[in-house]
């Protein structure tokens, strides 16, 4: 799940401190960070973007599709549903904004769809960098205030209420504020 990179349109409660330029230019290596840590791995790759899907960009050797409209649990929820109709039976979203993300710890994700039916990576924003499941669960999606810090809370009492087990990723960190960056990046 991607936004397309346009200056003004990325990372911009980033902005707001380092300026559109470097918000677009910072929002550029964690695409290319995202890339990098998943261009190895042996399953199907799909990008959703926001807006319009580019003939060339560095995502040329995955497939490509337009996000739906609504809010990101609606276009998440579209994303996860495309993939099992299609007849995928583990099925991971990952953002472009976790620097701190590897392709250790997506494959260690697919990996533990075998002992739960979703697997989230919580970020200290109290949302989440990385949600992968084998099954639908429409509810996850539903009535959450996005972008807020009670994202992952909110996901986490759907799963109670439906006694559906999860495994929890390590704690990690999404770039939106200048804090978040990685000190070599900035």
């Amino acid at each position: 799940m991607t936004k397309n990179p346009a200056l003004g349109k990325v990372k911009t409660r980033l902005a707001k401190t380092v300026g559109d330029e470097r918000a677009l230019e910072i929002y550029i290596k964690l695409l290319e960070h995202t890339k990098s840590i998943t261009k190895d791995l042996s399953s199907d790759k799909k990008v959703f973007y926001t807006d319009f899907i580019p003939e060339d960009d560095f995502w040329n050797s995955y497939q490509k599709y337009l996000q739906i409209e609504g809010d990101l649990g609606d276009k998440m929820k579209a994303a996860f549903l495309q993939a099992f109709e299609e007849g995928y039976k583990k099925v991971l979203i990952i953002g472009g904004d976790c620097a701190d993300l590897t392709e250790m710890m997506i494959k260690r994700a697919f990996d533990a769809l075998d002992k739960a039916p979703i697997v989230i990576g919580p970020a200290q924003d109290g949302g989440y960098y990385l949600l992968a499941m084998t099954q639908m669960i429409d509810e996850i999606f539903e009535n959450k205030a996005w972008s807020t810090d009670q994202v992952l809370s909110e996901t986490l009492k759907d799963l109670e209420k439906l006694k559906i087990s999860r495994v929890l990723l390590p704690i990690l960190n999404d770039v939106d504020e200048w804090e978040d960056l990685p000190e070599d990046w900035r």
